[in-house]
């Protein structure tokens, strides 16, 4: 997999988690839901993401 799929991955399965620990567990799980939507927000502004720092660093392709 390339570093583009394992971000969708990564970010999908955070909220998915955050979504269902905020229905289960506590509503405060949802501050960490609106994080990654705004941390996915910047990096359409800014083409950087932290995730895909670490990525890189773990030695991850990327796609292009």
């Amino acid at each position: 997999m390339t570093i583009e799929r394992y971000l969708r991955a990564i970010a999908g399965s955070f909220v998915l988690a955050s979504a269902l620990l905020a229905h289960y567990h506590s509503q405060y799980w949802l501050f960490f839901t609106g994080f990654v939507g705004l941390n996915l927000l910047q990096s359409a502004f800014t083409n950087w993401c932290p995730m895909i720092t670490i990525l890189k660093k773990l030695g991850v392709k990327s796609q292009g």
